[in-house]
């Protein structure tokens, strides 16, 4: 362990008088041997509230600390709210390390001179921040990018830091009891696996090639092309754009940006990442997020740094849209039903009681702006239910929360009058016909086709062997056992060979409706598939009455 970096974190807790997060029995009772790192505390005296008082801090104690503060600031399911709400403040921008010990960098990883890639390199960086840096540039083709470099030794210098948060959350686990289950080396632990995913850029590139794929040709959202040639884990080299920061509103509306449809295009693309591709941006805080000026009545959103990305189980999935669209229709019952279905709360939950408790979160938010709603404030209350219910909160959504978090604050700015509920029910209605109504249905055929029509070489085989189990002779013990189970086998067997013949007319079905394209159709299909779904249906319905 690194007794003097220590030492001097030590010291800055207690010049900023962090220890003042405890509540007041706890600084009555308890010694608090932070006082001899600093008896007199003076930074600490300066700032306006305690929250504020570990920002500083953790400012202070460089990017790693900053970064950890920005995990942080997206868990009000650990920490207090007060002290998310001013950790989301802190700010990436660093001092940058120099140009020469950049391209040393750049060219260990990319196994030669860099004036053999690119005709230009600017030695003044765009941006600097925690892990990495970015260089515009141009290539030999004349195409412009930039390269994202990461700072040179900072896994090290990561894993050194991890070690001694994890020395002073051992520290805060005896000390800090601030009202939550809080477990400091739980925070510890959440952040390190943030940290080692962004420090690989050829993840960050992948991430950023998924979503290119998603919306290519999309008017709504644009993902700069990766050059996967000179892309390595330590990095990346990306298309350089053009746009506005989302964040420089009087440039936007210098442009005559239409501020509402901006926003409302920002909901439908969360929408869509989530609930249709089911692989989103997780880290949408205003400096990765760009417009589009080009046109000004429909802007088109860029996003950069895809570090962080996320998805959620195929089931979890279909629970949160079905959550959502209960919510959107104020059906707090239906709300109450799908935790309990999904096993986020104890089977035996009382519906009523968990719907009165959903009804008395949400009920208030209804025909608001979004000026007037904080989900910060509806997810507090959340966890407050969640302690009273005993409802799980899934790991998986802490990316969801942490990306709905950065939403609201960029809608609070942009346009404050949005109907948010309004906006948003008739996308999510609309995606999820696509993906569970007929149309999801059908693609889902298809897409099995394949795989269905190479088990049915299966089906002849199976069927003999139903049959031929009826023809074996049976001893005499067999035939007594049969003799008082005859009705009900009779019945399974019947039951199996109708679900094999409606499974293979189904499949041919499908596949007469997969390669039809022309001839007399009735509703969108041809006789024979009209022919081979009835038939299917029969079959369906003799397998349900056995």
């Amino acid at each position: 362990m690194n007794l003097l970096r220590l030492t001097k974190i030590l010291h800055t807790f207690a010049d900023y008088r962090v220890k003042d997060l405890l509540p007041e029995n706890k600084r009555k009772k308890r010694i608090h041997l932070l006082r001899l790192f600093s008896p007199f505390a003076s930074k600490g005296k300066k700032c306006q509230s305690n929250p504020e008082k570990l920002r500083k801090a953790l400012e202070h104690l460089g990017p790693i600390f900053v970064k950890f503060g920005q995990v942080l600031s997206t868990r009000p399911d650990l920490i207090p709210l007060e002290i998310t709400k001013e950790l989301s403040k802190l700010q990436d921008d660093v001092e940058p390390f120099a140009w020469n010990e950049a391209k040393e960098f750049i060219e260990q990883q990319m196994d030669q001179p860099l004036d053999e890639i690119f005709s230009s390199i600017d030695e003044k960086p765009l941006a600097s921040a925690s892990v990495a840096q970015v260089h515009a540039a141009e290539l030999k083709d004349g195409r412009e990018v930039v390269i994202k470099v990461l700072r040179p030794g900072i896994r090290k210098q990561v894993k050194k830091d991890l070690e001694l948060m994890r020395s002073v959350a051992k520290i805060a686990r005896t000390f800090w009891n601030p009202g939550v289950q809080v477990d400091p080396l739980e925070i510890v632990a959440e952040f390190e696996r943030t940290i080692y995913d962004e420090l690989d850029l050829q993840r960050e590139a992948a991430n950023a090639s998924v979503l290119r794929k998603n919306f290519s040709n999309s008017n709504d959202l644009y993902i700069p092309e990766i050059y996967w040639q000179y892309c390595k884990e330590k990095v990346m080299v990306m298309e350089r754009i053009y746009a506005i920061p989302i964040g420089h509103f009087d440039k936007l509306k210098a442009a005559k940006i239409d501020l509402k449809a901006l926003s409302e295009k920002g909901l439908r693309l969360f929408y869509t990442q989530v609930f249709r591709d089911n692989f989103f941006h997780a880290d949408m805080h205003p400096g990765n997020i760009f417009v589009n000026p080009a046109n000004p009545q429909d802007p088109q959103i860029i996003v950069l740094d895809f570090g962080i990305c996320g998805s959620l189980p195929k089931g979890h999935k279909r629970d949160l849209a079905n959550n959502f669209m209960a919510f959107f229709n104020q059906d707090y019952r239906r709300i109450a039903e799908l935790h309990i279905e999904a096993g986020w709360v104890p089977a035996d939950t009382r519906v009523d009681e968990l719907e009165s408790a959903t009804r008395t979160i949400c009920e208030p938010y209804f025909s608001r702006p979004i000026s007037e709603i904080s989900f910060g404030e509806v997810m507090l209350k959340t966890f407050e239910m969640a302690r009273k219910f005993n409802l799980v909160i899934q790991p998986e959504f802490i990316l969801l929360q942490k990306t709905l978090l950065n939403i609201e604050g960029l809608g609070r700015q942009l346009y404050p009058e949005l109907d948010i509920w309004k906006t948003s029910k008739p996308v999510l209605a609309s995606i999820m016909r696509k993906q569970y109504g007929m149309d999801g249905a059908l693609e889902t055929l298809k897409n099995n086709l394949p795989r269905w029509l190479e088990q049915t070489s299966e089906i002849p085989t199976l069927v003999h062997e139903i049959l031929s189990q009826q023809a074996r002779p049976l001893t005499k013990l067999q035939q007594i056992e049969k003799a008082k189970a005859d009705k009900l086998k009779a019945k399974q067997q019947n039951k199996k060979i109708y679900a094999i013949l409606a499974s293979g007319f189904g499949i041919i079905s499908a596949l007469l409706y997969s390669l039809t394209t022309d001839g007399t159709q009735y509703f969108g299909m041809s006789i024979p598939t009209i022919l081979a779904l009835v038939i299917t249906v029969v079959f369906v319905f003799k397998a349900i009455k056995n």
